[in-house]
């Protein structure tokens, strides 16, 4: 809500309703096609999204499954238990008579998500039920679940389109539902076929009709409208909202967690508990962990998200930040970045210079420009990490200069056999050489440079992650970009380098990290 929205009076804007959060990254998230969690990697994402963003509620797997998520869920409730948040775990069990209930007791857990037919469609040709028998043992489920000494919510699968084609059956099935000793009971737009206008009219129906039930509303992205049909759901006034971290899950997947809280915060003006400023750190691990890359132009937490293009947008936010709004990257724990490229112009590669703490005059900043144009048109990576290259090389102070140089390398590989790698460097002034039999070549590579710098008592980064980039065509001869992530002394960066070898674009970007921390740590 804001102050403009009819009805809203200021004493509704000084306590504004808290929204409570479920994340199903763990259980719808993982039905993302090719996506599967280890039980150590389960444990490190409950503990991040209790301990550092506080997620009200987190469902960590369905019942029955396999006999190895019964183990993640058992090491999961007890981690929970002995931390005192075991009422915030939960589990989607089905009804099926006691089999399910006995599944997540045995576990540990306390909480059910007890997945119920929404519709008449799917009561009759996936259950063979008549409504009535479904209702009744919906109503068994519960007081076996209860004797067992769990909690229940109930989700409505396929509860839009039974609002759409069969309302009569929801709200005999709410009826039947309220009488029940339930926690919540949960809205499911199962395949994603909502506008934001149905979803504010069938939520507004149901939380008038039962204002003494939580509701929960869950999104799916199947017309990129997720984010926008928790907007209306929330204005509709449900309680609750589902979502997933970087919007895994089934088919296009759910409501992204970081969009949604932004969402909640600035268009409603409703809060939840979640740390805003730990939502890019989660998404970065949940990338790492699926293997599902974040779009580099996702809002929020894709790579672009908070970068500025065109020249004109760094040179309103030089004279006044005019091209920034309350969607802030700090909010987000990012920073704000400037591309560089052949649209650019001079105010993104001042934007850059002082963010470096570089000192500039209007010269170099000329023929920075047309050195960026000249790369930009060729389709060369112009970042951050490369201006100060470009600068040297520009004040005809190059890679001589450079305190770490690549003498030579040698690269062997033979079938059955490790590949061994053979490198030279100077290093200011003095060089070294080593050899080193690796996993891969580039592997090996890496190891070689580590002993140098083992023997100069000098750390190097870790390596977070690894990404070639080629070109579409079928051209072996095309150039690929190799982009590698560093962590130094808690910080990320990136190196990026060019070459027809995807192993020398790889050692090129190492170079240029070496020479990167060879330099900060003088």
């Amino acid at each position: 809500m804001r102050k403009s929205d009819p009805g809203v009076t200021e004493e509704v804007l000084a306590y504004p309703r808290r929204v409570e959060i479920l994340d199903t990254t763990l259980r719808d998230g993982e039905q993302t096609c090719g996506v599967s969690f280890t039980t150590q990697e389960k444990l490190s994402i409950i503990r991040l999204l209790i301990q550092e963003l506080h997620v009200d509620r987190v469902e960590i797997a369905s019942a029955r499954v396999s006999e190895g998520e019964r183990r993640t869920v058992q090491v999961a409730a007890q981690w929970a238990k002995e931390n005192g948040v075991l009422h915030r775990l939960e589990v989607l069990g089905f009804v099926d008579g006691d089999r399910s209930l006995r599944w997540i007791a045995d576990a540990g857990c306390k909480v059910v998500n007890l997945l119920c037919k929404g519709s008449l469609n799917h009561c009759k040709h996936q259950l063979h039920k008549e409504p009535q028998q479904h209702w009744q043992d919906i109503s068994e489920s519960v007081r076996l679940a209860k004797k067992l000494g769990l909690d229940v919510n109930v989700y409505l699968e396929d509860w839009s389109n039974g609002m759409r084609n069969s309302p009569e059956y929801v709200w005999n099935m709410l009826e039947a539902l309220e009488k029940l000793p339930l926690q919540r009971v949960m809205l499911p737009d199962t395949l994603g076929i909502l506008n934001p206008n149905e979803t504010y009219q069938y939520c507004s129906q149901i939380v008038e009709k039962y204002p003494k039930v939580h509701f929960d509303f869950h999104a799916h992205n199947d017309y990129d409208l997720a984010v926008a049909n928790v907007y209306s759901a929330l204005q509709a006034g449900v309680q609750g909202v589902h979502v997933t971290v970087n919007g895994l899950g089934e088919r296009a997947g759910n409501a992204p967690l970081a969009s949604v809280l932004a969402v909640i915060e600035d268009q409603l003006n409703l809060h939840s508990q979640v740390c805003l400023s730990k939502s890019y750190q989660i998404s970065k691990i949940i990338e790492t962990y699926s293997g599902i890359r974040i779009a580099s132009n996702r809002p929020i937490t894709g790579d672009f998200a908070f970068t500025q293009v065109a020249g004109i947008h760094a040179d309103g936010d030089l004279k006044h930040n005019l091209y920034c709004s309350e969607l802030s990257p700090e909010r987000f724990g990012r920073t704000r970045a400037y591309a560089l490229g052949k649209t650019s112009g001079k105010s993104n590669i001042i934007k850059n210079l002082e963010l470096m703490g570089m000192d500039w005059d209007e010269k170099l900043i000329q023929k920075l420009t047309d050195k960026v144009v000249e790369m930009g048109d060729k389709k060369e990576p112009v970042t951050q990490d490369e201006l100060p290259y470009i600068v040297a090389e520009l004040l005809n102070n190059g890679v001589e200069d450079q305190p770490v140089k690549l003498l030579n390398y040698s690269l062997t590989a033979a079938k059955g056999m490790r590949p061994v790698v053979t490198v030279q460097m100077d290093i200011e002034g003095t060089v070294y050489e080593e050899n080193a039999a690796g996993d891969g070549q580039y592997h090996a590579f890496t190891l070689a440079v580590d002993r140098i710098f083992k023997r100069l008592q000098q750390p190097v980064p870790d390596l977070v992650d690894y990404v070639v980039v080629i070109p579409p065509g079928g051209r072996t001869d095309a150039y690929v970009q190799t982009i590698i992530t560093w962590k130094w002394e808690g910080q990320l960066f990136r190196t990026r380098a060019l070459d027809v070898d995807q192993t020398v674009a790889a050692i090129k970007a190492t170079l240029k990290m070496l020479n990167r921390i060879k330099t900060e740590v003088k």
